[in-house]
């Protein structure tokens, strides 16, 4: 038989019709099942199985398929069954192609290529005329040239991370037509007022809880502070007036003396609610490092 060389390896192999349209695969073999005892319709049976003739020299061959095979560096269209080189495209000289598919777009259907240094490129078929080539992002991880791959209408996709698919377009009526296409994964959902959290329930929750300086030392935690220890109080001269003012010093110590108290107290709530956070922190530090080592040696695809 004929012997077709391309340059690289061969990437995708496709068949059109004589009027360029895709021909699908054959995706169900023919077969016959349950054939008839009768001899008349073994004789039917027999007309209706599929018979393969080769043209002989004195037989005119009629082109009726194009085969597209497209590598690492170039194209061709093959006619068949003649397997004459009807056209054939340099797709790239210093580069190389990673991703070839043949897609549809606009009502038409196209070769569609992502070479390692970036480039997008389109032909037309069976022609192989140029129709786009734009820089779009160069080859710096292997995962993009793993993942990446050409869909109908003009869209490409690949895996930007393990968990996040970035999907793009490359034809002026999709990328019109975008907004409409976008769905909405997440329903709006105003966020509610977060409970009052407990001593016991923040110690035994696990979950972190974001402090500020008002809620640690202000007065909505620890309690208004007394701006003096002794007050002036202006009465009678003379022994009463010493007698007033000692005792408003009094009660103004013993107030001071209260408020210390329940400062001292409301510190060393504080002060457990600290230790509480620091084994909190100690616990999911604990978890994640016992997560991390589970899960080391876990490729992306094993979860």
């Amino acid at each position: 038989g004929t012997i077709l060389r391309l340059k690289g390896a061969i990437l995708r192999m496709a068949f059109l019709d004589t009027t360029g349209s895709l021909v699908p695969p054959a995706h169900e073999p023919w077969r016959e099942h349950n054939v008839p005892e009768d001899k008349d319709e073994k004789e039917k049976a027999k007309k209706r199985r599929p018979v393969s003739v080769s043209p002989s020299s004195s037989q005119e061959i009629s082109e009726n398929q194009y085969a597209v095979i497209c590598s690492e560096k170039q194209a061709k269209v093959i006619s068949l069954p003649s397997q004459n080189c009807t056209y054939k495209q340099n797709i790239t000289e210093t580069s190389f192609v990673l991703r070839g598919d043949i897609v549809s777009l606009s009502n038409s259907i196209c070769l569609a290529c992502f070479c390692a240094n970036g480039h997008i490129m389109t032909f037309s078929l069976p022609s192989l005329r140029p129709l786009l080539d734009v820089y779009y992002l160069p080859l710096t991880n292997m995962r993009i040239a793993r993942t990446f791959c050409f869909t109908n209408n003009g869209q490409a996709l690949y895996l930007v991370s393990p968990t996040e698919i970035q999907r793009l377009t490359y034809s002026q009526e999709t990328c019109e037509n975008l907004q409409e296409m976008l769905g909405e994964l997440f329903t709006p959902v105003e966020t509610p007022e977060a409970p009052n959290r407990g001593f016991f329930k923040g110690l035994f929750g696990g979950g972190a809880q974001s402090l500020d300086r008002e809620e640690l030392f202000g007065e909505s935690a620890s309690g208004k502070a007394s701006r003096s220890l002794a007050q002036h109080i202006p009465g009678p001269g003379g022994i009463e007036g010493v007698k007033g003012a000692a005792s408003g010093v009094v009660g103004e110590l013993a107030r001071a003396r209260l408020a210390l108290d329940e400062r001292g107290q409301k510190l060393g709530e504080l002060e457990e609610k600290t230790a509480a956070m620091l084994y909190s922190a100690d616990s999911f530090s604990k978890h994640a490092h016992e997560m991390m080592l589970k899960y080391k040696d876990k490729k992306w695809y094993q979860f």
